[in-house]
């Protein structure tokens, strides 16, 4: 199916050789290709221009780089409607480019993860195009979910399900007669088919794609949706309206099947045949952490995206709760917890703690900006202080808060376009990210870009960041630094927790100690040590720490 093919040796990985078990700890970078570099200048960022910026990620101390999909697609939802899976989209550019970003990665000491989109392809798929194109009966139709529709007709839908997206989530097709004939499900857009994986050859269709990246060189895969695959026995009716807002809170009929743990444990025999500890990263919306850990028991994933974690406001019991139940969730599977502050389908967190808590995860508000950065300098000293693995999302470490002013005629969330559905704001946290402090579009490419950059982004540039005492960019790189370097940092199972005033977080690991102060007054706390690093300035005197409000200080006692 693919017009790109490939004899291309995998690209040496020197990472190999070095401590196992890497993912336990690592800081992964998430690089959403369309808004991190432009080398073409046509106004889209491409794999050339994430290869160029590939020292620039290393610099900033991060373990690996997971790339957000990059394949052949008519992009109908920003390349989560792959049409070849083997192939990368002429916008990001070829194998070739493919290949050498890898082999750049390697030899910088990064590792690749690739997005993998096993729940559903594009309408432009080859499979779905015939089974489109040879009618009711072909054999393609079973490798989705094509059924009759209800009613004297034919013209209600199969089952009351809802897209994600918004609308109903199936769609009627029209036959080769030109009468109207079956629905596919789709629970995103209606150019996104859902697969039908009680089909075998769509298992064999993944394995095979699986191994193809893999003999690429790449060192992971991130599975999008990847509670999603397994749908109940017999497509039942759910039986209730605003179906959205019950995702997170209960097991549907469609996400978060018991079956979708034989596919990962057939998958994770795939990548143990392969050295260099290739990894599986789930993205696994569960009502429950501990329905998450089921996803990373010792023969599935090696890690789940904690969005509990994610979705917590900045509050010290809130935040304390949901690490406690993490870190207890994840220890009898053995798994790290992984923490997670934003990604390309939230606002990001600058914006999220300038604003009142309870708004949900896309706001459409710029808030207090200035309370926001301080927030979200002192939850990411938090973050990279708790035990395990963390994610950090490509323009975060420059404190870039969401575009929320975005006109609406630029828009491409395909869930804005859809009503009842996701807020679709999702644009705000896409915008490309600044490089330079001039320029048209401050160093992402030479001919503008592709979503409208603010008035302004140049001061949060790279360029205007790096080696300012006190920025944001030289705060991420000198807590990435210090967690490498300090022993007590990093993987682990468990905190100690310290008496803290109220508002106020504290834990031990070691001779490690961190305070985070989510009050709105400053505190007082005990000087725990030699002071590490600090979101903000802290005053010391007589063996005591005075924390300003929305400040983590981190203590070391070596």
């Amino acid at each position: 199916m693919s017009q790109q093919h490939s004899l291309i040796a995998p690209a040496p990985n020197p990472a190999e050789a070095q401590r196992s078990d890497w993912w336990r700890d690592a800081v992964i970078y998430q690089v959403y290709p369309r808004s991190f570099a432009d080398s073409n200048g046509d106004g889209m960022g491409d794999l050339e221009g994430v290869r160029s910026r590939l020292p620039y990620l290393r610099d900033l101390g991060v373990d690996a780089v997971w790339l957000s999909p990059f394949y052949a697609s008519p992009q109908a939802d920003a390349g989560y409607d792959v049409a070849d899976y083997r192939a990368v989209d002429p916008m990001f550019g070829n194998l070739l480019d493919a290949d050498a970003l890898i082999r750049d990665a390697h030899e910088l000491g990064l590792r690749i993860i690739v997005d993998l989109v096993p729940n559903h392809s594009s309408d432009q798929h080859e499979w779905f195009k015939r089974a489109l194109r040879e009618g009711p009966g072909s054999p393609l139709r079973d490798r989705y979910h094509f059924r009759p529709g209800k009613g004297a007709s034919g013209e209600l839908p199969p089952n009351d399900w809802e897209s994600i997206f918004g609308g109903p989530a199936w769609t009627r097709v029209t036959e080769p007669d030109g009468s109207p004939g079956e629905w596919y499900l789709h629970l995103f857009a209606p150019e996104q088919p859902d697969f039908n994986w009680d089909h075998p050859a769509v298992g064999d269709e993944f394995r095979s794609i699986l191994r193809f990246w893999l003999d690429m060189g790449v060192d992971g895969f991130r599975i999008d949706v990847a509670h999603g695959l397994v749908k109940a026995d017999g497509l039942p009716d759910l039986g209730t309206r605003d179906q959205v807002k019950l995702l997170g809170n209960d097991v549907m009929p469609f996400f978060d099947q018991d079956g979708v743990h034989e596919i990962y444990r057939q998958w994770r025999l795939i990548l143990d045949e392969y050295s260099g500890e290739r990894i599986f990263v789930a993205e696994a919306w569960t009502p429950t952490i501990e329905r998450t850990a089921h996803y990373v028991r010792p023969d599935e994933l090696h890690q789940a995206f904690n969005f509990q974690y994610l979705s917590t406001a900045w509050d010290a019991e809130e935040l304390r709760e949901v690490v406690d139940r993490t870190l207890e969730a994840m220890r009898p599977v053995g798994a790290p917890s992984t923490w997670v502050l934003s990604n390309h389908d939230v606002t990001r967190h600058a914006t999220r703690f300038a604003n009142p808590p309870g708004l949900g995860t896309q706001i459409r508000l710029a808030g207090d900006r200035a309370l926001g950065l301080r927030r979200a300098r002192a939850a990411t000293l938090l973050m990279l202080a708790l035990p395990g693995s963390a994610y950090v999302y490509q323009g975060e470490e420059l404190g870039l808060p969401d575009v929320v002013d975005l006109p609406d005629e630029v828009r491409q969330d395909p869930a804005y376009f859809r009503g009842a559905g996701q807020d679709g704001f999702r644009d705000g946290c896409r915008v490309p990210i600044p490089w330079t402090r001039t320029g048209s579009s401050y160093g992402f490419g030479g001919g503008g870009s592709w979503l409208p950059q603010p008035a302004g982004w140049g001061e949060l540039s790279v360029e205007a960041q790096s080696g300012t005492p006190g920025s944001t960019l030289e705060l991420y790189r000198a807590a990435l630094a210090a967690r490498r370097e300090h022993p007590d940092l990093g993987a682990g199972d468990s905190v100690e927790w310290l008496r803290a005033p109220e508002g106020v977080l504290a834990f031990r690991r070691g001779e490690f100690v961190c305070v985070a102060n989510t009050g709105g007054e400053s505190v007082t706390t005990p000087a725990y040590g030699r002071v590490l690093l600090t979101s903000a300035e802290v005053t010391e005197a007589d063996g005591e720490t005075k924390v300003p409000a929305d400040t983590t200080v981190w203590f070391t006692a070596v």
